[in-house]
């Protein structure tokens, strides 16, 4: 098989939702900073939502991008938390797969504090083969061909292969 052809990690996604700025979203950053390893971000609402509370501009989340070796290390251990069990459905069609893990605690080191209470996170993993470049690139960029692309097929072959994922 080419190494054209092989299917890799790109980047992973960490994303924890408040719904809110202030002191539960320090808190939530401090979190993902522990679990992670890097800085989060902050997330900004798009829209303002008055029923709850929010307004169009105000941070209400924070993310974190990771890449190569940390990205790897954190999908093994983000896989464990669910027992190796995801649904067809959270693939999608360009072969990237997206999971939630309910409570921060699963995660190893990490104990339930009263004061901090329980976060939730989305992890999204976008799979990629090599070559990718051609479409993002500035100076004659074209589009990616089909048979380049991930789609959802290959993308759950991977994950059962690569991490004896169940789906």
């Amino acid at each position: 098989m080419s190494a054209m052809k092989d299917i890799y990690i790109d980047k992973v996604v960490v994303h924890m939702g408040v719904g809110e700025s202030g002191e539960r979203l320090v808190k939530a950053e401090d979190l993902v900073k522990k679990i992670t390893g890097q800085k989060p971000v902050r997330t900004i609402a798009k829209r303002t939502q008055p029923a709850f509370g929010i307004r169009k501009g105000a941070p209400i989340g924070c993310k974190v991008t990771l890449r190569r070796a940390n990205a790897e290390k954190f999908v093994e251990t983000a896989l464990a938390i669910v027992e190796r069990h995801l649904a067809a459905s959270q693939f999608d069609r360009t072969g990237n797969v997206s999971f939630g893990i309910e409570e921060h605690t699963d995660f190893p080191g990490m104990a339930y504090d009263p004061a901090i209470g329980i976060f939730g996170m989305d992890v999204n993993v976008v799979l990629e083969r090599k070559g990718v470049r051609i479409a993002r690139r500035s100076v004659e960029r074209r589009k990616l061909p089909a048979k380049q692309r991930v789609n959802q097929e290959e993308a759950i072959a991977f994950m059962r292969e690569r991490y004896q994922v169940e789906v």
